[in-house]
Parts: C-alpha cells; structure tokens; sequence
C-alpha cells in the first residue's frame, strides 16, 4: 500500500510517499523560516498562504522521485491537528480533496504521534514500550506508549514548551530567528560553570515540567551582566554565550532528570525523543549517558525527521489505513487534539 503524507500544521510543508512493503519511498520539504523571519515569528496568515503555494509542486515532486503517477497512491494522510488551525486546514482540504478525485481512502494523523513514531522509520526501530519525550516548539510532554495510539501521558509542559523557551530565550539575547538552533550554537562558545541556572520543578515529585522561570531568570541574568559590562564589548559577547551554554545546560538537565524517572516509573528501558528539540545535539549526549546508566537504550529518528516532516505522517497513516481506519468527505482539522482521543491499532 502506497500513502501520500501531507504536513502543514505550522511553518513547514511536508509531502512524502511511504510503501507499507518498500518503506519510505521520498520525501520533501518547503520551509518557511525566510518568510517568517522578518516578523521574529510565524504568522499564521503568512503560513497557511505559503501551503497553498506548494502542496501540488511538492505532491509532484516527490511523484516524480518514486517514478510514480498519482493513480499509483493507495491512500491520503494529512496533518489534522494539533496546529495553527489555517495551515492545517489547507493540507487537510488538499489531502481530503485529492483522495475524493483519486477514489482512495483518507485519513486524519495526529500531529504528534507522528513525531512519536518517526523513529519508528529507522533501520533500528525501537520494541513497544518504550517512554517517548515530545520536545518541539509547541509541545514538551512524556509518554508511556504500549503500542500504536496506547499513550499514557505521564507529564507536560505547564507553560512554555521547551522550544518555545529556547526561542524566546533566543531572543531576549538578541538572536536571530528561529532562535533555538542559534542559542544552541552559540552554548557550544559558551564556558562551563560561569553560571548555573535552577533546574525548573526537579526537586519536587512528578513529571511536569516548566520553562517560564527559567526563561526569565535568563532574561534577569543577561540584564545585569549587560549594566555590569557596559562598553565592553568582547567580554560582554563571550557572556552572551556562557548565558546561553547556563540555559541549555538547566533545559538538557531537567529534561534527563524527568525522563529517568519516567523510566523508573514504568520500569522501561527504552526512551524515545523526537520532536524539533530532539536534534539538539547537548540533548542527544546526556539522554544517552544517562539512559546507558540506566542499562537502557536510547532512540530518535535522523535529524531531517525530528523537524515537522511528511513522512512521519505518510508512515502513521499507512498503519492506520491498514488497520482500516478512512475519513468521510467531510473535513476536519483541530487546533488542540488531545491524544488519548486516538484509538489503538495492532502492528
């Protein structure tokens, strides 16, 4: 079975072709960081226009990479939420659209269990259960999946996700956008212990986390530093990175002092991150000293896939569909989809 995946959810367009037999055929990309950098931020009106520009030269591209012809597509699957309700919308009527004219099922994917799974299109898939982290601009959560669509959410975000607070962050140091990747850069310039940042919500019990202080105790930091270096330039800009390497370094250790004791919590080995966040590479190094301790084994999808793509869309509706599940005509997109609306499939 060959499905055409659609993601537009927020500022990136994604369009791949995945084989329930061959695996994942090809895959594109549009993003929409040059469009959005002018205005420090993605505006919604901006983005869902840009879909509507590319989903068709997108869909014939990666048509074209498979040497395939759209009568060759067994299914559609389409980001119908969580999202920027807009761009969701104009991959969904797409999607649904092109399913009706082909006469081929479609089906609504859940934004995040994408992400979830991604993994799942390596050559070294991780085994059911496993403990996931969901990290991205929009979402910080951990999960405990038993299988497809069976996640027992086990803690979130109360605030700012961990994305959106290196963004922000990003920022207030008068980065660029997206700021995330350019904070993260600029941490590796950074010198260990100039300064440590609290680690938000790790001395008491739980699984919730919370970025809000952190990010203003950043923000409180870099003020001071900048009044007490005033008109020194170069020892100002090596504090603007050691201010940036304190902030990673309290989001990485929070995030690994959470999952450990997810991991402690459900007795798993393994852990799953996946999500924009999930390429940082700092990120990457603790979650697999700590999970090695753990006697664990520590997964995430190639860094193309952490980033909103279409094949983790494409790959979760081809194991939907063949689990039979297809939505009617009407269309559907959701800005806020909790998960444990979704149902269990068996793979």
């Amino acid at each position: 079975m060959i499905v055409l995946g659609i993601e537009s959810s927020c500022d990136e367009t994604g369009i791949a072709l995945y084989d329930s037999e061959k695996g994942l055929l090809s895959h594109v990309l549009h993003s929409q960081v040059e469009l959005h950098a002018e205005y420090g931020g993605v505006v919604p009106e901006l983005a869902s226009r840009d879909h509507i520009r590319y989903l068709v030269p997108l869909m014939e591209q990666v048509l074209q990479q498979a040497n395939l012809t759209r009568n060759d597509i067994d299914g559609i699957a389409y980001t119908a939420g969580p999202g920027l309700i807009g761009a969701l919308m104009s991959g969904a009527c797409v999607g649904r659209s092109l399913a009706w004219a082909l006469d081929v099922p479609a089906t609504e994917v859940h934004h995040m269990e994408g992400h979830l799974l991604a993994p799942m299109l390596e050559e070294n898939p991780p085994q059911f259960p496993f403990v996931a982290l969901l990290v991205s601009g929009g979402h910080t959560l951990l999960a405990h999946v038993t299988a497809v669509g069976e996640y027992e959410l086990l803690g979130q975000s109360l605030d700012d996700a961990a994305g959106e607070a290196f963004d922000k962050t990003a920022k207030m140091l008068g980065l660029g956008y997206p700021g995330g990747p350019v904070l993260a850069r600029l941490a590796e310039k950074g010198e260990a212990g100039v300064f440590r940042f609290p680690r938000p919500m790790t001395d008491r019990p739980g699984l919730d986390l919370s970025f809000s202080g952190l990010k203003t105790f950043s923000l409180n930091t870099w003020q001071k530093l900048q009044t007490e270096l005033e008109g020194q330039a170069e020892k100002l800009e090596q504090g603007q990175a050691d201010v940036a390497r304190a902030f990673q370094e309290a989001v990485v250790a929070t995030l690994s002092i959470k999952c450990k004791r997810a991991l402690k919590q459900t007795h798993c080995k393994n852990l799953v991150v996946a999500g924009g966040v999930g390429a940082n590479q700092h990120l990457r190094q603790q979650l697999s000293k700590m999970v090695k301790k753990e006697g664990g084994q520590l997964y995430y999808p190639r860094i193309e896939f952490c980033t909103d793509n279409g094949a983790m869309i494409a790959y979760v509706g081809c194991l939907r569909q063949m689990a039979g599940e297809s939505k009617s005509l009407s269309i559907d997109a959701r800005a806020r989809w909790p998960m444990d609306e979704l149902t269990s499939i068996r793979i």
